[in-house]
């Protein structure tokens, strides 16, 4: 007889892992299907914590060999080592991996290492032998997405992954794609010495944001010397020993160019990761785009089969997929959590930030709702001018009858960690005056997010 689980997970990216050790916390008998050498997914190895050890490494880099004289620190002879700083981005890598195995011994999860397949309702394969479970959990995350007539070999054509691991600066990297992907890494190595040329598809930088923020971020970035072509589309790349030709054509159609880069990164996106799980086999049901379909609970059309994280709809954020894990475990534990997808946030970690939460103008103009706007610039901050970080602002939007929070939108300083005190206003049905109201510490960001809520709610003060 097979050994028998009540949970098995395949995939330990950040949904796995977190879905495996909630379902442990609470009881259940837990295993998890992974086939890398290490756990934590894309995320933890190639993906979020690689790349932000590089952008913090960078952001120091740039700071000490250009901006410190600024504060009256002379420094001379800055140099790059390149091979230390990729040593010092994989400890850190190491350092989050190995926090996951302890916390899977700590909590009594199996670690089953090999690839899994689904042979039947209640049946895991893992390296040829079946183990049974009450519930399965698909937590497979994403990959790449291709483009045809340009063929990664993460070494001149790169996805995020190579991207991640190279071995010098290249004078000229030509970035495929205009997200968030695209220009993190962009910013790494053009910080770092690279030219950097973003082709987008579309007519402006971070598609489905909020406009003004995407507008003001384009002049920042092209002023910190990124370079621009939009309503582009590659064609085709040929790679050789020395570097990559690639054709560009507008993106309506037109007569093509060549561009010559050194690195070519293809960040146009990613896409579910479902192949080799068998779902066709046992009757999984997928959408339109490859994702697996699964109802309010997370069911997918498999009674005891479930689906969370980029495997499944909506955004494809590591936190979105730690929060459908949490929430499923609970679930199957017969308990009642929930998720406000209103309130999920998004972050762009570049220099400054770019966060996210709720709707976009764009959006409310779209659905009809009357709405208010309260804006704040960090040029008005005085935390922000002792900083010297002043570009960007503070966006709130709430409902124009109710001054209920529909969103914000911020872009700046630490955004990414300012955007939370939206994100429970949100959670929590707060209005723009309730923000408003609360005290915020002297002199901190934070005060730009008070005053942009009094704006939306009445009138701000510092401006």
């Amino acid at each position: 007889m097979p050994e028998t689980f009540d949970v098995i997970v395949i995939g330990a990216g950040p949904g796995g892992y977190v879905c495996a050790i909630r379902a442990a916390q609470l009881g259940m008998k837990v295993a998890c299907v992974e086939k890398r050498e290490t756990l934590g997914g894309t995320c933890l190895n190639v993906g979020c914590i690689p790349s932000k050890a590089l952008l913090h490494s960078s952001e120091v880099f740039d700071e000490t060999a250009h901006h410190l004289a600024e504060q009256g620190i002379n420094v001379t002879g800055v140099s790059l080592d390149l091979a230390k700083m990729q040593a010092r981005k994989a400890d850190v890598v190491k350092a989050n991996v190995n926090g996951v195995e302890f916390l899977f011994k700590k909590n009594k999860v199996t670690w089953l290492k090999g690839e899994g397949r689904i042979t039947a309702p209640g049946t895991v394969q893992v390296n040829g032998t079946d183990y049974a479970a009450k519930h399965i959990v698909i937590a497979t995350g994403s990959e790449s997405t291709p483009l045809r007539g340009v063929e990664v070999d993460e070494k001149r054509i790169v996805t995020s992954t190579g991207a991640l691991e190279l071995d010098a600066v290249p004078k000229h990297l030509v970035v495929i794609g205009g997200g968030v992907i695209g220009l993190e890494l962009g910013s790494v190595w053009r910080r770092l010495g690279a030219e950097v040329t973003v082709i987008e598809f579309l007519d402006g930088i971070l598609p489905g944001m909020d406009g003004e923020v995407r507008k003001q971020f384009e002049r920042i970035l092209t002023k910190q010397g990124m370079k621009f072509r939009l309503k582009s589309k590659v064609t085709g790349a040929a790679a050789d020993a020395t570097g990559v030709t690639l054709k560009v054509e507008p993106a309506a159609g037109g007569a093509a160019e060549e561009i010559r880069a050194d690195v070519v990164l293809l960040a146009i996106g990613r896409r579910p990761y479902v192949a080799g799980l068998g779902l066709d086999a046992v009757g999984v049901a997928l959408d339109e785009r490859g994702r697996v379909k699964t109802d309010a609970h997370f069911a997918t059309s498999v009674p005891g089969i479930y689906a969370i994280g980029d495997a499944i709809a909506g955004a494809m954020l590591a936190h979105k997929a730690e929060d459908e894990g949490y929430a499923l475990a609970e679930m199957l534990a017969g308990q009642k959590p929930h998720i406000n997808y209103d309130a999920i946030p998004g972050v762009v970690y570049t220099w400054p930030e770019v966060a996210a939460v709720g709707a976009t103008e764009e959006a409310l103009k779209a659905a009809g709702t009357a709405y208010k706007v309260g804006k704040f610039p960090f040029m008005a901050n005085g935390r922000a001018r002792a900083m010297g970080a002043t570009d960007g602002f503070v966006k709130v939007l709430s409902d124009k009858a109710t001054d209920k929070v529909l969103g914000a939108h911020i872009i700046g300083p630490d955004a990414g960690t300012l955007i939370a005190e939206i994100a429970i206003a949100i959670e929590f049905g707060a209005s723009a005056e309730d923000i408003a109201r609360v005290s915020h510490a002297h002199p901190s960001l934070n005060e730009a997010v008070k005053e942009a809520a009094m704006a939306a709610w009445n009138k701000p003060l510092h401006i």
